[in-house]
């Protein structure tokens, strides 16, 4: 029994690292060296080698694709949807989150086994997070790449105006502005070419724009939106919004950033009543109190 134990959870542990190990390798994230090597690089210079990584990353998707094959495991469209707004594009992403589903209860049970105090409690409760991390992971890449896009759009108005004045139609702006972001704010790139993908297969440029606000679900990403429609519709100048609406969304910042300065003074009162008002009463008191006990220990009773 104990050796039927021992390899189980050696072929747990073995299939876990597989499936992760993609994911923990350190990747060159250097803006400016991507950058630098986008300018240099030639199309003959390109390198064909394939690192270890990249053979890593290859075992663990097909790995992966194993698992999700031979157990039924079917896509959600709902999910689907969260990888597109997590910006997870092929089928690699939903047979790791579904192998990671599986492998990491189990990795979790063989965990919890043998812990040697509260062996049950740990056997039930760490596999219920395993199977919820998945999940918990996905909504946190969510919420990052819907940060990076919010911050994006200031300087994606700003190129769309210069680009705009220059003569370029919307369309042709779009892509512009989407290889020009394409290092200093990938995830909008990424979102401004699956737009000019959608309308270069025959999809309007309303639902295009109308999917890209429903994936990214940002404030001011729906308001753009929804001006270039109106734009489009009514035949405003389109140089003229955008200015406009930059205008708008810097004002709506500022108002933004000073209310949290306002929101700062109350919530500074709690740090400041349990952690500096006692070092500062006993600092101010503390002489006083020992001085008037001493006073009281001297004195002729």
């Amino acid at each position: 029994m104990t050796l039927s134990l021992y390899l189980f959870a050696g072929l747990t542990v073995f299939s876990a690292l597989l499936l992760v190990g993609c994911l923990a390798l350190p990747k060159d994230t250097s803006k400016v060296l991507q950058r630098l090597e986008e300018v240099t690089r030639t199309d003959s210079g390109r390198s064909t080698r394939i690192t270890g990584s990249e053979k890593l990353e290859e075992l663990s998707a097909k790995a992966a694709a194993w698992f999700r094959a031979h157990l039924w495991l079917t896509d959600d469209p709902g999910l689907r949807f969260r990888f597109a707004s997590a910006g997870l594009k092929g089928a690699k992403p939903g047979d790791l989150y579904h192998s990671a589903r599986i492998l990491g209860p189990l990795l979790a049970l063989v965990v919890g086994s043998v812990i040697p105090y509260a062996r049950f409690f740990w056997m039930a409760a760490l596999p219920a997070i395993a199977y919820l991390m998945p999940d918990l992971v996905l909504a946190r890449m969510i919420r990052i790449r819907s940060e990076h896009i919010r911050k994006s759009i200031p300087d994606v108005i700003d190129l769309l105006v210069i680009c705009v004045d220059a003569g370029l139609g919307l369309d042709q702006a779009m892509l512009r502005v989407a290889e020009e972001l394409s290092i200093s704010h990938p995830e909008t790139s990424d979102e401004l070419m699956h737009i000019n993908r959608e309308q270069r297969a025959g999809r309007p440029r309303n639902e295009a724009w109308q999917a890209m606000a429903e994936r990214v679900k940002i404030e001011e990403l729906d308001a753009l939106v929804n001006m270039l429609l109106q734009t489009e519709r009514f035949g405003t100048p389109i140089a003229k919004a955008l200015t406009t609406f930059a205008a708008g969304v810097r004002t709506g910042r500022r108002q933004k950033a000073e209310e949290m300065a306002a929101k700062s003074t109350v919530k500074i009162i709690f740090p400041l009543v349990i952690f500096i008002f006692p070092a500062i009463f006993v600092v101010l008191l503390g002489p006083a109190v020992l001085n008037i006990m001493h006073a009281l220990a001297d004195s002729p009773k």
